[in-house]
C-alpha cells in the first residue's frame, strides 16, 4: 500500500486538517461580524442595522458568483487556483483590518465574498485524493463543520479581541491565522487536477434538473430561517434575554458549539441513503424546528426560556447541510458528471442566498417590529422547507433503482 493510501485511511490526516481549517477561516471570517457587530458600529459611527447589513450583502455577492467561479476554476490546475483564491481572501481581511471608513468596508467584505464559496467547492473536490469513500460523508460534515468550529472558537476569540484590544485586531488576529494555513496548504495538499473537458455554459444544465432546483429552494429557505434571527444574535442575547456585556462571548461560544455538533449530527443524517432520500428525511426536523422557531417570541417575557432554546436552535442550525450536499454531488454524479465542481458549489451558494434573505428580511422586521419577532418570522421560511421536502420524496424510490442497479 503506497504513503498516500496509508494516510487516506487515517481520515484525520494532515490534508484533510488543513481542508478543515480553510473552512474555519472562511467561518470565522464571515460570521465575525456578527460577533462584532456592535463595535464596529461604534468605531465607524454606522447604526448597528447598517452594519448587520454587511451580512446580506456578503451573501448576495457570495451567493451568484460562487457557481460561475466553482465552474470557472474547473478549467484551470485546482491547486494553483485554490491557492491564488486563498491570496485573495487575505487580501480582502487585512482591507477589512484598516477599513477607515463603512464603504473601504463594504469593499474589503465584496473581495472576501467573491472568492470564499469557490473556495468551499474547490475544498470538497478534493475529498477522494484525501480520504475513501467510506468517509465520504464525514469529510463533508466535518469541511462545512469548520465554520461551526470558528462559531465555538474563532467569533468569541475574535469578539474578545475585539473588545479588549479593538476590533481591527479580530481581523488581524485571521490575517496572520491566513498565512499560517497558506504555508500549510502549499506543503501537503495534493498537486494533481482533474481538468473538466465540457463547456463552461453547458455544466450549468445541471440546474434543469427538478432534484437540484428542490434541493436549492430547501436550503435557502432552512438558510434564511436561521438567519432572521442569527444575523442579531448578539443584541437578542444582550436586550432579549439580558446576558451581561461581560458573558456575551460565553454565550457565543455555546451557541457555536450547539451548531458544531449540528454539522456533526448532520453528517450522520447524510448516510441514510443516496441522492435525495437523506435530505427528505430532514422533514420533520423542520416540523420541529418551526415551532421552535416560533416560541422564541416567548423569550422576551421568560428570558431563561429564550437562553435555552437559542442553545436548542443552534443544534438545529446546520442539519441540512450533508444532506443536501450528498444530493447535489450524488445527482451531478448520476446525470451530469461534467458539473461537479459546480455541483460542489451549490450548498455554499444556496445557503448563502438563504443568509442574504434572511438577514435582509430580520433587519426590516427588527426595524419595524422589534427583536421579538423574528423568531415568528424565521418560522415561516420552515414551512416552506416543509412542503419542498416533501416535493422530493417521488424522487426517492427511481433512484433507490437506480443504486441498485448499477
Amino acid at each position: 500500500m503506497a504513503k498516500s493510501d496509508v494516510a487516506k485511511e487515517r481520515f484525520f490526516n494532515l490534508p484533510v486538517m488543513v481542508l478543515i481549517s480553510l473552512s474555519f477561516m472562511l467561518g470565522m471570517s464571515e460570521f465575525i461580524v456578527v460577533g462584532v457587530l456592535p463595535d464596529i458600529a461604534a468605531g465607524l459611527k454606522v447604526s448597528e442595522v447598517t452594519v448587520g447589513n454587511l451580512v446580506s450583502l456578503f451573501a448576495f455577492v457570495y451567493a451568484p458568483v460562487t457557481p460561475l467561479g466553482s465552474a470557472l476554476s474547473a478549467r484551470f490546475p485546482r491547486f494553483a487556483t485554490h491557492l491564488t483564491l486563498v491570496g485573495v481572501f487575505l487580501i480582502g481581511n487585512v482591507l477589512c483590518a484598516f477599513a477607515s471608513n463603512y464603504g473601504v468596508l463594504v469593499v474589503a467584505r465584496i473581495l472576501i465574498a467573491l472568492v470564499s464559496g469557490t473556495l468551499v467547492a474547490i475544498a470538497m473536490t478534493y475529498a477522494p485524493d484525501v480520504t475513501t469513500e467510506q468517509y465520504r460523508t464525514k469529510f463533508i460534515a466535518w469541511v462545512f463543520s469548520g465554520f461551526s468550529i470558528a462559531s465555538v472558537v474563532g467569533v468569541p476569540v475574535g469578539t474578545w479581541v475585539a473588545n479588549t484590544f479593538g476590533w481591527r485586531w479580530a481581523f488581524h488576529l485571521v490575517n496572520v491565522l491566513t498565512v499560517v494555513l497558506i504555508v500549510l496548504m502549499v506543503m501537503v495538499l495534493p498537486r494533481n487536477s482533474r481538468i473538466v473537458k465540457i463547456g463552461f455554459l453547458s455544466q450549468f444544465r445541471l440546474f434543469f434538473d427538478r432534484r437540484i432546483q428542490l434541493g436549492v429552494l430547501d436550503v435557502v429557505c432552512g438558510a434564511a430561517a436561521s438567519y432572521v434571527f442569527y444575523t442579531y444574535l448578539t443584541p437578542i442575547m444582550r436586550d432579549e434575554v439580558h446576558v451581561p456585556e461581560q458573558y456575551l462571548s460565553v454565550g457565543l461560544v455555546i451557541f457555536g458549539a450547539a451548531c458544531l455538533w449540528s454539522n456533526l449530527y448532520g453528517g450522520k443524517l447524510a448516510d441514510r441513503g443516496r441522492g435525495v432520500e437523506p435530505l427528505t428525511h430532514i422533514r420533520p426536523i423542520y416540523c420541529a424546528h418551526a415551532v421552535l422557531m416560533a416560541s422564541l417570541i416567548v423569550a422576551h417575557w421568560v428570558p431563561v426560556y429564550g437562553a435555552l432554546l437559542l442553545v436548542v436552535l443552534g443544534m438545529f442550525m446546520y442539519l441540512q447541510n450533508s444532506a443536501s450536499q450528498v444530493l447535489y454531488m450524488d445527482v451531478a454524479s448520476q446525470s451530469h458528471p461534467g458539473s461537479l465542481n459546480l455541483a460542489a458549489s451549490l450548498n455554499s451558494m444556496s445557503f448563502n442566498i438563504g443568509i442574504a434573505i434572511g438577514s435582509a428580511v430580520g433587519g426590516v422586521v427588527n426595524g419595524h417590529f422589534g427583536l421579538m419577532w423574528l423568531g415568528p418570522v424565521g418560522a415561516l421560511f420552515l414551512v416552506c422547507a416543509i412542503a419542498i421536502t416533501t416535493m422530493l420524496r417521488p424522487f426517492v424510490a427511481q433512484e433507490r433503482k437506480f443504486y441498485a442497479d448499477i
